[in-house]
């Protein structure tokens, strides 16, 4: 009877969610999914009208279901569109977590969100031993975009290219990271994420440069797990409170003034989710005051540091790297956070920023849907691809991880030498060498 209860409550909550929406059509103006398929089911209002009867839809079609509500990239361009103001991304993410409950989860998701990213001594585990043997197998494409392919990645995904993958995570090369605070007398618990400590090493040295130079303390405790935003996309409610619960008892004994990250998706999850569905009082209190210190990089630099301000006027350079500025969803959609990393980026003095045309719009790759849509998410790609093209660049910009492997993959499948850099690197390059390692 509980468990009735709590569908019956979720139902009624869903039907006062979706009263909101007028079907006036603007999502489909903007919608990435339906500019490719031009079908009305993949869009917001289309998805509405299947959750208005959902309990039934699921009980003669549950698998029809899960498709219809996948095929979403989560991107937020319908909410941010909508005239009524309706949370259609949380109005999807419970959707999806309640068919998953009838239908159930994906025996390899299950065994990914549960096994692995709930728990940071498997998956370090699983990476110190398969990355060597990944740069083994995985060859140098020799493009500018730095990404690798093989045969055997073609087996299990397409013609995909990813970014090199380091010789040691994060976490590897420095272990545990502890400095005090400097001249700022700030103090930060930054936040990796997966793919900032295990793909994407060089982005989070980037950050910890930036750090030591403007005197700001840095604490990066081992075993923290992931932040939990893959499980909840795919309606696992159960393996994202594994992992939000591991977190939050990790970091409640640490002592910081921002909590930082690099990862637009990580930003939000930390910021808006784990205070939605902390499962105890404890955790609720104390993701409420972590949700209040949760800043993406170029916020904490451009908002709390104010670097812009404090930097003196660059000098000429005789050339600078065109480099453009993609908008990842995460960021300026849910974060309102647009700004600051274009700031960033013209605080180097060998960099011009060069806008490029819907410089907003979706890169296609919406977390799990690229992998589980690889066509269509080509296919989205490939329009952020040509507008990168068009704005006749060496370098392209991001706040996002996912975002700059999804980047790189179109790139590389296009023959383009643009490489793919996150913004708080392109900062970074124009400080002095000589900071001190963590």
């Amino acid at each position: 009877m509980k468990e009735l209860k709590k569908l019956a409550d979720s139902l009624k909550s869903l039907d006062d969610k979706i009263v909101g929406c007028m079907r006036c059509g603007t999502c489909q103006s903007v919608c990435p999914v339906f500019a490719e398929t031009l079908s009305e089911a993949d869009v917001a209002r289309g998805k509405l009208a299947l959750i208005s009867n959902l309990a039934a839809e699921i009980l003669t079609d549950a698998e029809g279901v899960r498709e219809r509500l996948d095929r979403c990239l989560l991107c937020g361009s319908c909410q941010a569109a909508c005239p009524s103001g309706v949370k259609l991304a949380e109005i999807f993410l419970q959707a999806r977590a309640l068919n998953a409950k009838y239908l159930g989860l994906n025996p390899l998701k299950k065994l990914i969100f549960r096994c692995f990213l709930a728990r940071p001594k498997f998956f370090d585990a699983a990476a110190k031993i398969s990355l060597p043997f990944g740069r083994f197998f995985l060859r140098p494409d020799g493009n500018a975009a730095g990404t690798v392919c093989s045969a055997l990645l073609k087996i299990s995904g397409g013609d995909r290219h990813i970014p090199r993958l380091p010789a040691k995570t994060f976490s590897q090369k420095f272990g545990e990271v502890d400095t005090p605070a400097g001249e700022s007398g700030i103090r930060v618990l930054f936040f990796p994420g997966c793919m900032g400590d295990k793909l994407y090493a060089s982005t989070t040295e980037a950050c910890l440069k930036i750090f030591a130079h403007h005197g700001v303390g840095v604490r990066i405790p081992t075993g923290l797990a992931c932040c939990g935003i893959p499980a909840l996309a795919s309606g696992d409610t159960e393996g994202f409170g594994a992992m939000e619960a591991h977190n939050l008892d990790k970091l409640g004994a640490e002592n910081f003034d921002y909590l930082v990250t690099a990862c637009a998706s990580c930003t939000e999850t930390i910021r808006d989710f784990w205070k939605l569905h902390a499962q105890t009082p404890s955790h609720k209190k104390l993701a409420d005051e972590i949700s209040s210190k949760t800043l993406d990089i170029s916020q904490f630099l451009i908002d709390v540091l104010k670097v812009d301000s404090r930097t003196p006027p660059h000098s000429n350079c005789e050339k600078k790297e065109r480099i453009t500025y993609h908008d990842s969803c995460h960021l300026k959609k849910f974060l309102g956070i647009s700004e600051q990393p274009r700031k960033l980026i013209k605080l180097n003095p060998r960099a011009e920023l060069v806008e490029m045309a819907e410089s907003d719009r979706c890169c296609g790759c919406g977390g799990s849907f690229t992998l589980t849509h690889y066509s269509l998410s080509r296919k989205i790609g490939q329009r952020k691809r040509d507008n990168i093209a068009a704005a006749k660049v060496s370098a392209a910009a991001a706040g996002c991880p996912a975002c700059m492997m999804q980047i790189s993959n179109m790139l590389a499948l296009n023959g383009d030498e643009i490489k793919v850099r996150h913004v708080a690197e392109i900062y970074a390059d124009s400080l002095p060498a000589n900071q001190p390692h963590p």
